[in-house]
């Protein structure tokens, strides 16, 4: 799960400068703000779609992923909102996020019976090796 978190982490830096750092330009034309925003995205597809992949192929189901992917979205925003744009949240923007995190303790430590491995604490078969 490490590699798949650490692409996450990149691509959502990626994507929020794409959706929101032409925020702090608001003078340059709009048509500018899309193009180089829609450039920026396409980075973040490098780093996206090898981090589903590999979670996937860990074992993760993809609602897992998305929750991860969300958490990991918010923790960016934030930063990203403070440094970049100068912005402060309210408590209720963290009370929010909170209850984002816990999602995340929901789909990782919650629900799967004693003993019960999941699909990524799984063993790999012998024969499924490459």
């Amino acid at each position: 799960m490490f590699r798949t978190v650490l692409l996450l982490i990149v691509s959502n830096v990626a994507m929020t400068f794409a959706w929101y750092g032409h925020l702090k330009h608001k003078d340059s034309p709009l048509w500018k703000a899309i193009v180089i925003s829609w450039l920026i995205a396409g980075v973040e597809y490098v780093f996206q779609v090898p981090a589903n992949r590999i979670g996937s192929n860990a074992g993760y189901p993809t609602a897992t992923l998305k929750i991860v992917q969300e958490a990991i979205t918010l923790v960016v925003f934030v930063v990203f909102a403070w440094l970049y744009l100068g912005e402060s949240m309210r408590w209720n923007h963290y009370a929010a996020f909170a209850l984002i995190w816990a999602a995340v303790f929901l789909v990782f430590f919650v629900g799967k019976p004693p003993g019960e491995a999941t699909a990524a604490e799984q063993p790999v078969a012998a024969d499924a090796r490459p």
